[in-house]
């Protein structure tokens, strides 16, 4: 296959399944996601106040699940865990379409968020076990086009429901959801048991996570850069409406075309990089957004006329740094991982994640309101000190797990 090649694609045969099961997930993701807590207040009739505290107390409950999966993600497979996960979504969106009951609603909150969690606690896994050999950052790539582009689609299917009026919008969403959680988990129990049953196997006993310390704090230094990551999305609507004087629906699109980076150049990224560390890789993308966040802090002290070319520039800066590791993180910590209990360790991964998304709002909101620049000047200093950090660990993991093979 020399085009799937050129353009960094990994082998897929036997495993369309699980690329089709992703992104119609990430589609309903997308479609019911952006309008769940509209639902729970214009559908369910909850005061804002009440859902955003509920949403919240759900996802903290959900916080333990990732340790829970590390326990049997190499006893029962990552394919079966990632599985029920996706029918214990489905659940909790029927759940919700039915339900009226504020006690009901909080059960299918609780659900889905802990599905959700355990979804990612176990995906990656899924996803090394699926590679062939020297394709696993192909399909680390590959799996994260497939998400990106099934939200994104979903996300503009939010936005023509909306235009319907009424309840209608959101029960549609939420039975669209639903539907495409089962359906992306009967997809998955359809793929061939020859490329997903490597982490069943009994090799002996898993070295203990809290002795390895460069582990440990390679997922520190992740929960830095996931902050970054997640800080976009978080920051650049507040920036860009309280700070600047720029157009609003300036948000919009800048947010729709990393997206659109996303969607579509993981896999060149590594097509490109292969040659080169993993380790330096993400090292490039800590700088880079250590520049991308003094980018946006210098927005504040430039003339009028450039503020709108800076956020344009200030993003495609962000969208490298952001497509970089989104290629190449994952892979980097499958391939550190020691082989034997390889799941419990990505399991314990996704806890940078977890981490970054709790602290990203309470970051930036506290920060911003002392004053407008220091969010920015702080993400910069957090990226270099991660870019620091990975450099350091780059000399104590072994060569060849940190080169593409």
């Amino acid at each position: 296959m020399p085009t799937a090649t050129s353009l960094g694609l990994p082998n897929v045969r036997g495993r369309v399944p699980l690329l089709a099961g992703l992104a119609i997930d990430s589609f309903g993701g997308g479609c019911a996601g952006p309008l769940l807590l509209l639902f729970f207040v214009r559908v369910v009739d909850i005061p804002l106040g009440t859902a955003g505290v509920l949403l919240t107390v759900a996802t903290l409950f959900s916080i333990a699940a990732p340790a829970a999966v590390a326990v049997v993600i190499d006893k029962v497979g990552p394919r079966n865990l990632v599985v029920g996960a996706q029918f214990a979504q489905g659940l909790a969106f029927t759940g919700f379409f039915f339900g009226r009951s504020v006690w009901l609603v909080f059960l299918c909150a609780l659900l889905t968020t802990t599905g959700q969690r355990v979804f990612w606690s176990a995906i990656f896994s899924l996803l090394a076990d699926v590679a062939d050999q020297g394709d696993r950052d192909r399909w680390f790539g590959l799996g994260g086009m497939m998400q990106a582009a099934g939200f994104g689609l979903g996300a503009l299917a939010a936005g023509a429901l909306l235009a319907i009026g009424g309840d209608a919008p959101f029960l549609i969403a939420m039975a669209v959801n639903a539907v495409t959680f089962y359906l992306a988990g009967f997809l998955l129990l359809r793929l061939n048991p020859a490329h997903h049953q490597r982490a069943v196997q009994d090799t002996g006993p898993a070295p203990l996570l809290r002795k390895d310390k460069a582990f440990l704090v390679l997922i520190g230094a992740n929960t830095l850069l996931a902050l970054c990551t997640m800080l976009l999305g978080v920051g650049l609507p507040v920036y860009v409406a309280e700070a600047l004087p720029a157009p609003k629906w300036l948000i919009g699109v800048l947010l729709a075309a990393v997206s659109v980076v996303l969607a579509t150049g993981q896999t060149l990224v590594v097509r490109h990089t292969e040659k080169r560390r993993r380790t330096n890789v993400i090292i490039v993308a800590g700088v880079a957004w250590a520049v991308w966040g003094l980018l946006m802090a210098s927005l504040l002290h430039v003339p009028t006329a450039l503020v709108v070319p800076g956020l344009i520039l200030a993003t495609a800066v962000f969208a490298f740094g952001d497509v970089l590791h989104a290629a190449t993180g994952n892979a980097l910590a499958a391939a550190v991982a020691p082989v034997v209990g390889n799941g419990k360790y990505l399991s314990y991964w996704q806890y940078s994640f977890t981490f970054a998304s709790i602290l990203a709002p309470a970051y930036f909101a506290q920060l911003f309101e002392v004053q407008h620049e220091l969010p920015w000047l702080g993400i910069s200093a957090l990226a270099l000190i991660a870019a620091a950090t990975i450099l350091i660990l780059d000399r104590v993991f072994p060569h060849s797990t940190t080169q593409r093979q």
